[in-house]
């Protein structure tokens, strides 16, 4: 069984520091038994990261849609899995107010770092909680999923201007507070990508190699489970480095990306 000890130890191993930024993806099932199971997690790494912040992903975009353009934050559901729907509703987890992909944040510093995320107007915008790993020198670590679960690369997204990636038709999301106030989301674009036939995330995978050649991504294990661990920054430069060489989309299909667009 995975303990917190463990937890400790194998952030420890990979670089991981008391005051660093980190956010996860997690199949808790890849990971195998924890120790008090998906709460003993969230508290190995919130106790860890003591001096920085434990970000968890509490995205709700396949309830918050045109059809139903609501978001509590103190009642609804995430859509992404059982680590999300346990932290989301945490009372040492300050929830952020973005409708569509909010997070949940650990740490001394939590309610600052998520304010004015009612402000979004797409899912990932720069200046968002997810974007800001950059400036942050974050970490996201990937624990049993691939990067076709890496939300943070819809921000690398974002933050180059790449083309195709958000719908053009908006509507405004009623969003409700901690204190139960009805705020009004800018007018929302969603992820939408014309040129391909799903979600551009389901061909992130795409920059693995890349990302190995950069050193954006290392591997690791945590229980059971494969750990990509990644540095924002790492990847955003990495990905800008590509889409400067390409002449086509890199993420509207499955292709192996060409040597020369990432070695020097």
């Amino acid at each position: 069984m995975l303990t917190k000890n463990d937890i400790f130890t194998f952030l420890q191993d990979n670089g991981i520091k008391h005051d660093d930024k980190v956010t996860i993806h997690c199949s808790l099932r890849a990971i195998g038994a924890i120790e008090g199971g998906a709460d003993g997690l969230i508290d190995a790494f919130a106790e860890y990261l003591c001096d920085g912040l434990f970000i968890v992903p509490t995205h709700t975009w396949d309830d918050v849609v045109a059809d139903h353009p609501f978001y509590d934050v103190k009642t609804t559901v995430p859509c992404i899995g059982t680590l999300a729907k346990v932290a989301a509703f945490r009372p040492d987890g300050v929830r952020s107010l973005h409708p569509t992909h909010s997070v949940t944040v650990f740490g001394k510093n939590a309610a600052a770092y998520v304010r004015g995320e009612e402000r979004s107007a797409s899912p990932a915008p720069v200046g968002c909680a997810l974007s800001r790993l950059y400036e942050e020198n974050g970490k996201v670590l990937l624990i049993g999923v691939g990067h076709d679960k890496n939300t943070y690369l819809h921000s690398v997204d974002e933050r180059l201007g790449i083309p195709d990636r958000l719908n053009p038709k908006t509507f405004v999301i009623s969003i409700k507070d901690q204190d139960g106030n009805i705020l009004q989301s800018p007018p929302f674009h969603t992820h939408f990508t014309a040129a391909s036939d799903t979600c551009v995330s389901e061909y992130y995978g795409n920059y693995k190699e890349a990302f190995e050649y950069t050193g954006a991504v290392h591997y690791a294990q945590l229980g059971n489970a494969l750990v990509y661990v990644c540095d924002a920054r790492g990847m955003t430069d990495t990905v800008r480095l590509l889409w400067q060489k390409t002449d086509h989309d890199l993420c509207i299909k499955e292709e192996t990306i060409p040597k020369e667009y990432y070695m020097a």
